[in-house]
């Protein structure tokens, strides 16, 4: 296995492995998406499940199914998220980064769709 991310930014969902910058790489891709992020969050089946952060471009319209659509042949099945979140901004270090804690701690508590009992 080669991990192509940071280790605490990669997500172990049900024993697989998923790359979060190979996702957001791809989200990117789509004609509405200025910036994408994804974080693990916690689910009751398979631990972390991806959740997909995003920044539209200014004057842009996008609804998760259109990204989920977008995303749909270009990364496995089981990489897929399992939401779409519309944000204003994604936080960023001085040198540019994203901050995945600051959104791992925004995001902590939220309940993916698929979580639901």
């Amino acid at each position: 296995m080669t991990i192509t991310d940071r280790a605490k930014d990669v997500i172990k969902s049900g024993g697989e492995w998923i790359s979060t910058i190979e996702i957001e790489n791809i989200a990117v891709g789509h004609p509405s998406v200025a910036e994408a992020a994804v974080i693990g969050v916690a689910h009751p089946k398979w631990d972390e499940r991806p959740l997909l952060i995003v920044v539209l471009k200014p004057g842009q319209t996008a609804s998760r199914e259109d990204i989920l659509g977008y995303l749909t042949g270009k990364i496995a099945k089981w990489w897929m998220p399992d939401d779409v979140v519309f944000v204003d901004e994604i936080p960023h270090t001085a040198t540019g980064k994203i901050q995945k804690m600051t959104l791992r701690e925004r995001f902590g508590a939220y309940r993916l769709p698929t979580a639901a009992a």
